[in-house]
């Protein structure tokens, strides 16, 4: 039976990613981690273009991870699993899938800016996966860094608890080195390849800032540790490995996130993070057993990550690479995956051959004959299986939590350029959607369009850019447009009968469906609820009825858009025992829905972005009216280094196209803005009325 070198001890495995607002240093400092554990001899830049994670020609030209890289590299005889991640808002899905399989998170924090609103989004998902974090502040050489405001900012906005391991010695164009806060060392370094690292006695003008801290840090770490606080109390002495032990136990709990600092550019602090790694950071031992459900019985499943239980493993990126075709990264939460065998697709209830399967060191990849429990690695060709779904044993499977991913928000008009371009578009579309979950296609039959939608400007650009290069596809690319929604905003209830009498067999079905609208805080677009009793409706004929609902939601009433945000309780109806049938039944269901929606108070809703726009002092003014022009609603202002301010609104997305050409002449081309997908609302009156004209 074939193994790979060694087994694998689950201990000394740190399943990672480096989480950042975009322009933190995250890429950069993936590169200085790859360096130093050997894995990249030479240290690529982002700003040159040659980082080894962004392997993709755009993410080397705009400087940008777009694609989450999973590199194996190992430190201090552990092996490390790390997953690059994008910042920009658009590749969200690209970070909440990496999130879902990580163990632990490297946030990286920009020391300038400090706390940033990506850094908040991905902390908001990092805590809905529950992923232990140690916090990186990076940048320290720049002007205008500033340790202890990036600490509060920590405290202030994301709710953490930071406990502060290392803090800065100098900042900005003075900062020469690191003050180890447990040890009560300094640490500098001799030259600029950050190699040659030297430990020292703390100065005396440092000594009471570090002892202050240390105090403050040794707080923190014991309030998280009955026995050692009370030792604390007495003032017994605690050893530095107990409170190691200590602090690693309370950051896998996830109730304090250690805070180290450094800049990744200078290569300063990047050996103490990679300690920091493994000291603090879960195995795949230390976080709960994956759960899930028995696809057949519907039972809770939980798998512990173990090589003796049945297989369960999760696919959380697809990659189509031009040299050997579809890569599925998956992440093996029990049981071992090996090359030569059959699983089950148990999402889809389908079987998959596995083949060929690598370890990847960003574009470089190693052949390997299994992928043991707590790992991660890639499998090659195969062919039903896509993002979220579960791989697992033939005998005794289970469908693992899906990965629930945001729905686009904007959409474009693509034409190929030449007949030829034509049949090539299909094709290379449907790779593309397959990597991407929130990247849909869609034909248009009205206006005999193909339209792409994504989560903004940015990402629909990037996608045609790839569509061009990686599949050689000329496409003539419309305006951006807004992708609305319709919903209901009172409950009806309607009485549908779908009846046909033709020569032979009729069609003949009853439904009675409770509609009314889910409410603001709902994060699902339709739930149905089955309600009926005494047999009205038989069991087997009621899904047809939810699909019938479901595929009529495709189109409303206004202005043919998709209608979301309604609840369906069907509580009645009535069967024929000759006539009636699924097709009946999905077309009384489908009628329902549309009646509904005629009776219910429909309105058009938009999507409205979260947007921060960060600019000098001097121009605040003109910004600000021109978002209000914009119908944006401000939500407030606060001041950053260096005389600048950041400005917070949530503005709809239909006034916001053209932004970043507009803010760059008013700001000239000071100004820069972030913008998020918020929430949908109710569309005004005037705007409705454009829409529904099809202005």
């Amino acid at each position: 039976m074939p193994k790979n070198d060694k087994a694998l001890d689950l201990n000394r495995v740190r399943n990672i990613g480096v989480i950042a607002h975009i322009d933190a240093g995250k890429t950069t400092t993936t590169e200085r981690i790859l360096y130093y554990t050997g894995m990249v001899h030479r240290i690529g830049e982002v700003h040159d273009g040659a980082a080894t994670t962004d392997y993709m020609d755009q993410e080397r030209e705009r400087g940008i991870t777009i694609t989450a890289a999973a590199v194996t590299s190992s430190w201090r005889d552990h092996q490390i699993n790390l997953i690059d991640t994008p910042g920009h808002i658009d590749f969200t899905a690209e970070v909440q899938r990496s999130l879902r399989v990580l163990d632990g998170g490297v946030v990286v924090f920009d020391g300038v800016a400090g706390v940033e609103p990506q850094s908040e989004t991905v902390w908001r998902q990092a805590d809905r996966y529950n992923v232990p974090r140690i916090c990186f502040i990076n940048k320290m050489d720049r002007t205008g860094a500033n340790f202890r405001r990036c600490v509060e900012m920590i405290i202030d906005r994301l709710n953490g608890k930071p406990v502060i391991l290392y803090f800065p010695y100098g900042e900005g164009d003075k900062f020469r080195g690191l003050v180890d806060v447990l040890n009560q060392e300094l640490i500098v370094y001799g030259n600029d390849a950050g190699t040659d690292i030297k430990h020292m006695a703390l100065p005396d003008d440092l000594r009471e800032q570090a002892e202050t801290v240390r105090a403050e840090t040794l707080e923190a770490i014991v309030e998280n540790d009955e026995r050692l606080m009370e030792r604390y109390l007495m003032e017994e002495p605690i050893s530095i490995d107990e409170l190691k032990q200590a602090l690693r136990a309370a950051t896998v709990a996830g109730n304090v996130q250690p805070v180290l600092c450094g800049s990744s550019l200078k290569n300063k602090g990047i050996q103490p993070l990679l300690d920091a790694v493994i000291d603090y950071l879960p195995s795949p031992l230390d976080i709960p057993p994956v759960e899930g459900t028995d696809p057949h019985s519907g039972e809770h499943v939980v798998r512990h990550a173990t090589n003796d239980e049945p297989l369960s493993a999760l696919v959380f990126k697809i990659l189509t690479d031009p040299y050997v075709g579809r890569l599925a990264f998956v992440r093996v939460y029990s049981g071992v995956l090996r090359s030569g065998t059959t699983v089950l697709n148990s999402t889809k209830d389908r079987r998959e051959r596995i083949g060929r399967m690598v370890r990847m060191f960003a574009e470089k990849r190693e052949d390997i004959e299994i992928i043991e429990a707590g790992d991660i690695g890639a499998i090659l060709g195969l062919k039903d299986t896509f993002t979220g779904e579960t791989l697992t044993d033939m005998e005794q499977p289970v469908v693992l939590e899906k990965i629930s991913f945001p729905e686009p928000v904007i959409n474009v008009a693509v034409e190929p350029k030449t007949k030829a371009d034509q049949d090539k578009m299909g094709e290379a579309l449907r790779k593309l959607a397959e990597e991407d979950p929130t990247f849909h296609v869609r034909a248009d039959e009205q206006l005999g369009q193909t339209l792409i939608y994504g989560m903004g400007e940015l990402h629909l650009e990037v996608l045609v850019e790839r569509m061009r290069r990686e599949h050689n596809v000329e496409a003539v690319v419309g305006r951006p447009r807004v992708a609305y929604r319709e919903t209901i905003t009172r409950p009806v209830r309607v009485d549908e009968t779908f009846k046909r009498q033709t020569g032979g067999k009729g069609q003949y079905a009853r439904v009675v469906v409770e509609f009314e609208p889910l409410g603001d805080d709902s994060t699902e677009p339709f739930v149905f609820e089955d309600h009926i009793v005494g047999g009205t409706i038989p069991k087997e004929w009621i899904k047809p009825v939810h699909n019938g609902i479901k595929e009529a939601m495709q189109g409303g009433v206004l202005a043919g858009y998709p209608v979301v945000g309604i609840r369906a309780r069907l509580v009645d109806g009535a069967f024929h025992e000759v006539d009636s049938s699924e097709m009946a039944f999905y077309i009384a269901g489908s009628m329902a829905l549309k009646e509904a929606v005629q009776r219910g108070g429909p309105v058009l809703l938009e999507p409205v972005m979260k947007v921060e726009v960060v600019v000098p002092d001097d121009y605040t003014g003109a910004v600000v009216g021109n978002l209000s022009a914009r119908r944006a609603l401000i939500e407030g202002m606060e001041p950053r280094t260096g005389g600048s301010s950041s400005i917070r609104a949530i503005v709809p997305l239909g006034e916001m196209f053209g932004y970043a050409t507009d803010l760059r002449n008013m700001t000239q081309g000071r100004g820069a803005f972030t913008m998020e997908f918020d929430r949908y609302n109710p569309a005004p009156t005037s705007i409705a009325d454009a829409v529904i004209k099809g202005r």
